[in-house]
């Protein structure tokens, strides 16, 4: 315990009668009278408490925040850093600039990582497989019969149904320890 701390603890354990001065106690704990008596009076707060009344998110509500982005991350839907700022700023019910989302990541820096990626056509392309497409296309024929879907309707449709080169090269949130054992990239 910090020895203003204990000043303040000794300052509240008086007895009614007894009068010990701000400067002996002051002086007893190697602090500063002044600070002592504004600190005990609710005129200063510590540093840590009035650091904690202007973080954007409650250390609590950013605990929850790294479990949300695990476990997206588990789902394999890693959020961008843009979709992080809006999470946050749904959190806090206020404006949470961009210079946050890094911020966020360095103080949670044991849970999260923030990776550029390739862009999705690519990881795409090495997810491919015949069983996959066949899945697809079979899935795909039975909503077009059974919405009765007509072929002048299915415009800017390619073989995956994406529109390719739509997605590019962003910067993803990730889990820490997925992204450095491989699970996700």
């Amino acid at each position: 315990m910090a020895a203003i701390n204990k000043a303040i603890e000794a300052m509240k354990l008086q007895e009614p009668g007894e009068c010990l001065s701000y400067r002996a106690c002051a002086k007893q704990f190697c602090v500063d009278r002044t600070t002592l008596s504004q600190r005990c009076q609710g005129f200063q707060q510590s540093i840590t408490a009035a650091n904690l009344n202007k973080q954007k998110l409650h250390p609590q509500e950013e605990d929850e925040l790294v479990r949300y982005v695990n476990d997206l991350t588990k789902r394999g839907l890693p959020p961008t850093r843009e979709m992080t700022r809006k999470f946050g700023e749904e959190i806090a019910h206020k404006h949470i600039g961009d210079g946050w989302v890094t911020r966020f990541v360095d103080q949670n820096d044991d849970y999260l990582i923030s990776r550029w990626t390739k862009g999705k056509d690519a990881v795409r392309h090495h997810a491919d497989s015949e069983a996959k497409y066949d899945l697809y296309f079979d899935l795909l024929h039975g909503k077009i019969t059974q919405y009765d879907v007509e072929p002048a309707h299915t415009y800017n449709m390619v073989e995956k149904g994406f529109a390719i080169g739509v997605i590019g090269k962003q910067k993803w949130i990730f889990n820490k320890r997925m992204w450095q054992s491989g699970e996700v990239s």
